[in-house]
């Protein structure tokens, strides 16, 4: 039986990982940043492919990754900022439209990139 790791646990793997390859530099921070971005997009390209569990699973997790490694580069913890965003959205309102919350005060303002599109734009389509 594989035994689970919790997230504070396997955060500080990729820490020690990420130090000990010498990858924790402040000035590597928008190369890291980069790496988020290629990470992030092979992983949107996995599900508009409907690819297979296994290679979303693994894109998601080379996003947590680098997203933890670009937060140490940046000298703060990947905890206090998960906290921040939720902090942040656990009480915002709004509503799903096309698949997509879109908050209130967005809503009433000025549009989002996804109001100015067609739904067919970005969907995702077998």
């Amino acid at each position: 039986m594989i035994t689970k790791m919790r997230f504070d646990n396997l955060i500080e793997n990729v820490r020690v990982w990420a130090n000990d390859k010498g990858i924790l530099k402040a000035e590597n921070a928008p190369k890291q940043m980069m790496k988020v971005i290629e990470e992030l997009g092979e992983t949107a390209g996995a599900i508009a492919k409907n690819k297979a569990t296994d290679e979303i699973k693994d894109g998601i997790g080379d996003t947590f990754v680098t997203l933890i490694i670009l937060s140490y580069q940046l000298g703060l913890e990947p905890a206090d900022c998960l906290e921040a965003a939720w902090n942040e959205i656990k009480d915002r309102k709004g509503k799903t439209v096309n698949g997509v919350f879109v908050k209130e005060e967005q809503s009433v303002g000025m549009p989002s990139l996804l109001d100015t599109l067609p739904p067919s734009d970005y969907e995702l389509d077998n």
